[in-house]
């Protein structure tokens, strides 16, 4: 009786459908980029679709509004200020128009893409990011706190920016021995999880440098995720060359919770996880299938529900925000499968007979606005992120931290609206001003200062606690205690 229960396992989620959106709905005639690089090439946002392009000369990438359908005009706009290939992009989780590109020139550049999309060639980014010795292939946002951005480099060294600034916060450069495969934040960006090409899987706060690892068998490329619980799932092979996942507990890496092999294949598995529902979608690079599984607290851990198969394999794929679904049809999940000449949407929806709204389907998930900003977590804070109602829709809130990035030093506004100048000290005003105009701009000159101070103030203190940290190390070393 209890192995019926077992394999009759209830779940919200074991019918859950996939389907390809009709041929009328891809963008074709995408130049998608052949370097040899294990990215997924594209990010999705509710916005836009940003995919890794051939470029005949530098790096570029294409940016379309996310409701673009059709064929793309050779003649296109693209981003391309890079000077070699374009190896990563993501977009930013605060700010649906900004986006970060990572590239085989060994920089980092962050862009501002107008609301309604590009109209020219974009070549000047925001920010330029410059730490790497070797090519940048990977970008992680920080899930909570606003304008942090970790970078990981073919030099095995990991650095984490303030794009707000452009000034690299930490450097961490011997923490890997060899190339980094892949890296993920936690849930509240407490620390990262990452895997290299020496086996091991570790967990890494960058303020505090603590480590962890646990050497994983396979010696081809690998990947893993942390889960909302703590957990981590990657993906990797055996020794025998079959692609495997697995579930750690990071209180106990001696040995994974659950491990499934899957096939011989050795395209590199690209896991997506979803925390509101923790689905688990692995997009194996060269496979024509997408299989999802369920992480629950029951043996055997990882449940598998069901795989799309489709004729055609998959060179890449994103991933969009739950923020981007549509509600109305119980889509939990939507890909845009990258093929070699086109974006394809595949839709993941639970069959529902009644057209209210599915809270259980749909839990308060993460949404725009951050919950720290740089310098609170530089200082060493850390928030859950803030969550959102999509009951009746996601509608975009007011963000108070929206100019936070553009307006600072470095950062020239780009947005589209009105082009008039900002007035400030030793400015001269376009309009006469009167009295009481003069004097709240004045308190709102002051005001910024102040919050400036502020924010100075608290990154001197965490860099103080950080070179006492250094030094205390080193003493330690030098008195050879470790």
């Amino acid at each position: 009786m209890s192995f019926r229960r077992g394999v009759v396992r209830q779940s919200k989620f074991r019918h859950v459908f996939a389907q390809a959106w009709k041929a009328e709905h891809c963008i074709d005639d995408v130049r998608v980029s052949r370097v040899t690089w294990d990215s997924p090439l594209c990010a999705v946002n509710p916005k836009f679709i940003a995919v890794i392009v051939e470029s005949g000369g530098g790096g570029a990438f294409l940016v379309v509004p996310i409701s673009k359908s059709g064929r793309i005009d050779q003649t296109c706009s693209t981003v391309c200020g890079h000077l070699a290939p374009v190896l990563d992009v993501q977009w930013c989780p605060h700010d649906d128009n900004i986006i970060a590109s990572a590239s085989e020139d060994n920089t980092v550049k962050v862009w501002q893409i107008p609301d309604g999309g590009l109209t020219g060639p974009m070549t000047d980014p925001l920010v330029t990011l410059e730490g790497h010795s070797k090519r940048v292939g990977i970008l992680a946002w920080h899930p909570t706190a606003f304008n942090i951005l970790l970078s990981a480099g073919c030099d095995n060294v990991m650095c984490v920016w303030d794009v707000g600034t452009g000034e690299l916060v930490y450097q961490l450069s011997d923490a890997h021995p060899d190339m980094i495969y892949s890296v993920c934040w936690n849930r509240d960006g407490s620390a990262v999880c990452t895997v290299s090409k020496d086996k091991a899987l570790r967990v890494i706060d960058p303020r505090r440098g603590t480590v962890r690892e646990k050497v994983h068998d396979g010696t081809r490329p690998m990947r893993a995720v942390f889960l909302s619980d703590g957990k981590i799932l990657t993906t990797g092979f055996s020794r025998m060359s079959e692609r495997q996942m697995a579930l750690w507990d990071t209180q106990d890496l001696s040995e994974p919770m659950a491990m499934q092999e899957m096939d011989t294949s050795n395209g590199v598995l690209l896991p997506f996880y979803d925390p509101d529902t923790n689905m688990v979608y692995l997009c194996g690079k060269g496979d024509c299938t997408i299989r999802y599984f369920e992480v629950t607290d029951e043996s055997p851990y990882v449940h598998f529900l069901n795989l799309y198969s489709s004729k055609e394999p998959q060179r890449g794929a994103g991933y969009v925000s739950k923020r981007g679904l549509d509600v109305n049809k119980c889509e939990i999940a939507r890909f845009y499968k990258v093929h070699e000449r086109k974006i394809e949407p595949i839709s993941m929806t639970v069959p529902r007979k009644s057209d209210l709204f599915q809270g259980d389907l749909y839990p308060d998930t993460a949404g725009l606005e951050p919950s720290l900003l740089a310098e609170e977590w530089i200082a060493g804070q850390d928030a859950p992120p803030i969550l959102v109602s999509l009951s009746g829709g996601y509608a975009v809130p007011q963000s108070k931290h929206r100019d936070t990035l553009r307006g600072r030093p470095k950062l020239v506004s780009q947005d589209s609206g009105s082009g008039s100048p900002v007035a400030g000290p030793g400015s001269s005003p376009t309009t006469p001003t009167t009295p009481a105009v003069a004097k709240e701009t004045e308190d709102d000159v002051l005001n910024e200062i102040l919050a400036e101070m502020k924010a100075l103030r608290t990154v001197v203190l965490a860099q103080s606690q950080r070179i006492e940290l250094l030094e205390r190390q080193l003493a330690r070393i030098e008195d050879g205690d470790v």
